[in-house]
């Protein structure tokens, strides 16, 4: 009975001990700059089945987050943010345990979806949450399915919603403080919020790119994302440090020229990464196939009488102010800064500015795009107030981009 006992209590404590595994990593900033909130991720393919996590930096808890990221409810990543003074490195110490819940923290993004109810009164009292729709390619008029048109997210410096439909375009939000207030605006701010600080949309964008849509292009000028068999949005993750929305597009008819004629339908996601304490947002681009006898156009709208700044290698900037609606007379004309940064081995080609767009001309060799997007309002408190700071601010980000943390196990 003793040796039973000795037996049964031996195979517990191997259980409570494979229930948790332990990963250290070392973080260091290669540059002399110091640098806050730099994403920190570790993909979960080799740690089994992670329900919670902790991560400290000496005796100080990390806040971290778990996410799921092809939805079928194991945890494919985890990620924390690390501040990091010039030159200097951190040691975390990583703990995963096969049980429990993620720890909560507080939330620095935010993002929601909701269905339209005309009914409601007070515009900007929706309730409707939907983490994910998908419409038929037949769908009279996505666009006005949800309320504010689409998805929505934002850290504590931006504010994005996409338009549900062939356009997928990004619109912006400018902000006075640094904080979150799209729970409480819903894209669309009252008087009562204005008096009170709350920002507003501060972008008008018609046909146009935004801020970085994705378009294919004819070889002369970009497309819509259609036709297509099916479009939907979903929200992979809410927060509380990164919050991820996509854009599934199946079936997409890619337009045909004597090049592309024989290909099969096109089935693309594209994946909107926010991370607290950034202004930048990602934007990966998943192909079902290999993408490299395509080209795709992208690039960031011509606000009117904008400034632009380009460096030539993939940089590409403005500013300028223009009315953020066709109604003039409730909106004030909004000055932004916007911004777009696509990898060399991307691009095809700069096309010259028109009346529209700077736009690029892109591509791949295989089944994925990369490229990050940018904006700042003129109204911030906090932000840049001239066409001169927000491109040498961009130089400089453009710099950091290109010289990440380096993460070490």
């Amino acid at each position: 009975m003793k040796k039973l006992f000795l037996t049964a209590a031996a195979a517990l404590l191997q259980m409570v001990v494979m229930a948790q595994q332990t990963v250290n990593i070392e973080v260091s900033n290669p540059i002399k700059t110091d640098r806050q909130d730099q994403p920190v991720v570790l993909s979960l393919k080799n740690y089994g089945d992670v329900r919670s996590a902790l991560v400290t930096c000496g005796d100080q808890e990390v806040a971290c987050q778990l996410d799921d990221l092809d939805q079928d409810d194991i945890m494919d990543e985890l990620c924390f943010l690390s501040d990091l003074k010039g030159r200097e490195k951190k040691r975390y110490t990583i703990t995963l345990y096969s049980e429990g819940e993620p720890r909560q923290y507080p939330a620095r993004v935010y993002a929601e979806m909701l269905m339209r109810n005309d009914k409601v009164k007070e515009k900007n009292r929706h309730n409707n949450f939907i983490e994910s729709v998908t419409a038929r390619g037949d769908c009279a008029n996505s666009y006005n399915l949800q309320h504010h048109h689409g998805v929505s997210f934002e850290s504590e410096l931006n504010g994005i919603r996409i338009y549900f439909d062939k356009r997928q375009t990004l619109d912006l939000y400018g902000k006075f403080q640094k904080r979150l207030e799209l729970q409480e605006t819903q894209f669309y701010t009252s008087d009562e919020q204005k008096l009170q600080g709350y920002g507003d949309d501060v972008l008008w964008v018609g046909n146009t790119f935004g801020l970085g849509a994705l378009r294919g292009w004819d070889g002369k000028e970009p497309t819509m994302i259609d036709p297509v068999r099916s479009r939907t949005q979903r929200v992979i993750s809410y927060g509380p440090l990164r919050t991820i929305v996509e854009i599934v597009d199946r079936g997409w008819q890619y337009p045909h020229s004597p090049l592309t004629s024989h290909l099969s339908p096109l089935n693309m996601t594209i994946r909107y990464t926010q991370y607290a304490g950034h202004r930048d947002t990602d934007v990966d681009i998943f192909f079902n196939r290999n993408v490299s006898d395509l080209q795709f156009s992208t690039g960031i709208i011509n606000v009117k009488g904008s400034d632009e700044f380009s460096d030539h290698k993939g940089l590409r900037a403005c500013w300028g102010t223009d009315y953020p609606s066709t109604d003039t007379v409730k909106w004030k004309r909004e000055t932004v800064g916007l911004g777009i940064y696509i990898p060399q081995k991307h691009i095809r080609s700069e096309e010259p500015a028109n009346k529209d767009n700077y736009a690029f001309v892109i591509g791949t060799d295989n089944k994925k795009l990369s490229y990050k997007v940018i904006y700042c309002s003129d109204n911030e408190d906090f932000g840049y107030h001239s066409a001169k700071e927000w491109f040498d601010f961009l130089k400089i980000w453009r710099k950091e981009v290109d010289e990440p943390i380096i993460i070490k196990r």
